[in-house]
């Protein structure tokens, strides 16, 4: 059931009122979900049935993505106030140490809420923030086309081309691995979600010095990664591993960045290992 709740965070200008979207559901371990940057909390739904077999299943919209609106003026969209929002967020909701499973700019939030301790444990699929500095261009070269897109596609024209295969591939192919098992309905979604994200530009200017370089002792952490990623490529899962030993790194075949579209019952199979 979807839902919004307003919290106090501390900054540097004093306490400050954050609004996060999300939606809730299932019984069990509360389960925290978090999207990457230009997407919303429904990227997770091919997966959210499944593990609300399980789980308290929490998917949430970031500040300035999806129906969250953006930070408070002031506030810049880095780590250190994303964990901010995230640990209020917590609070709000009394949930006490959640797990969690990002996707993304997700993952990376993921593993830093790990660093911190705030959650049981961490899912991070083809989590931002280790790569090179040229694939960290890449990314963001690619990331910035697909809004500008976006931003000049009429809704008309992304309503005709969702209908068809061809026309979702053309759209999502990026991100997607296997676009065709998209809805129309969902490919018409994001594709808004991308255009509207206000939080868009300040978060992509903050993950420009991003590069995750600690480890994450005393939480389980399972790094995964799909075999056709073609924005975060697939051995930037080795520099994690040497960056957070112990973790359990997991090949998902056949899937690109986003891989809840493309292998829902195997990415919910690993999240839920992830979590036990």
């Amino acid at each position: 059931m979807a839902a919004t709740v307003s919290f106090e965070i501390p900054t540097p200008l004093g306490p400050r009122t954050v609004t996060v979207d999300y939606a809730r559901v299932g019984r069990g371990e509360p389960l925290l979900l978090l999207h990457g940057i230009g997407h919303h909390r429904q990227a997770w739904d091919p997966v959210v049935d499944i593990l609300a077999t399980e789980r308290d299943v929490i998917s949430v919209d970031l500040p300035g993505f999806g129906a969250s609106p953006g930070l408070p003026d002031g506030l810049a969209y880095d780590l250190a106030t994303t964990t901010a929002v995230f640990r209020g967020f917590c609070e709000a909701l009394e949930l006490d140490r959640p797990h969690v499973a990002g996707n993304s700019l997700g993952g990376l939030l993921a593993l830093e809420l790990g660093r911190e301790k705030l959650v049981r444990s961490v899912t991070a699929l083809s989590p931002a923030g280790f790569w090179s500095e040229a694939e960290r261009r890449y990314a963001f070269t690619v990331l910035l086309a697909m809004r500008g897109i976006a931003l000049r596609m009429p809704l008309p024209m992304v309503e005709r081309l969702s209908r068809s295969a061809a026309g979702r591939t053309a759209l999502t192919s990026t991100i997607y691995a296997r676009p065709g098992r998209r809805s129309p309905e969902a490919v018409v979604a994001e594709t808004l979600a991308l255009v509207n994200a206000t939080g868009f530009t300040e978060t992509l200017r903050a993950g420009g010095s991003v590069q995750f370089v600690d480890d994450v002792p005393g939480v389980p952490v399972t790094v995964a990664w799909g075999s056709k990623d073609r924005l975060l490529l697939r051995r930037q899962g080795v520099r994690a591993k040497r960056i957070i030993p112990k973790a359990r790194l997991v090949r998902l075949p056949g899937c690109g960045h986003c891989p809840m579209n493309d292998d829902p019952a195997l990415v919910a199979r690993v999240i839920l290992d992830g979590s036990r």
